[in-house]
């Protein structure tokens, strides 16, 4: 399985990339939309863990390329904010799969993405 992450804090990105590698993913850290776009040209991913909150680029327009470059991949989004709580993410985003604070626990996040992994059709 391969999983991309997509944030801006890179402390924070690697706790992730940790937790989900001991699931047995292989996971690529970036940490802007650019760096993001360039992945999804290299590699084919699952699952995609993108922060709403980007310092670089808009995660939005990046779901947008990765919906039409990889519409199997499905994306989890992370958030400090409450924006998009409401759930309306999954109505502007169709390849969807969460929502979850960039606060909850790794080992969570890395259970819901084995879960995505894992299912994915």
């Amino acid at each position: 399985m391969n999983v991309l992450i997509v944030e801006s804090d890179r402390d924070l990105g690697q706790i992730w990339s940790d937790h989900i590698a001991r699931q047995g993913c292989r996971v690529t850290l970036v940490g802007s939309e650019d760096a993001a776009a360039k992945a999804t040209l290299t590699d084919k991913f699952q699952v995609i863990i993108l922060d709403l909150d980007l310092e670089e680029g808009s995660a939005l327009a990046f779901a947008d390329l990765a919906s039409y470059r990889q519409p199997d991949s499905k994306i989890l989004f992370v958030t400090k904010t409450t924006f998009f709580s409401d759930g309306s993410i999954f109505q502007h985003v169709p390849n969807a799969c969460g929502f979850m604070g960039s606060n909850s626990r790794p080992d969570d996040l890395a259970a819901v993405v084995h879960h995505h992994a894992s299912t994915r059709h």
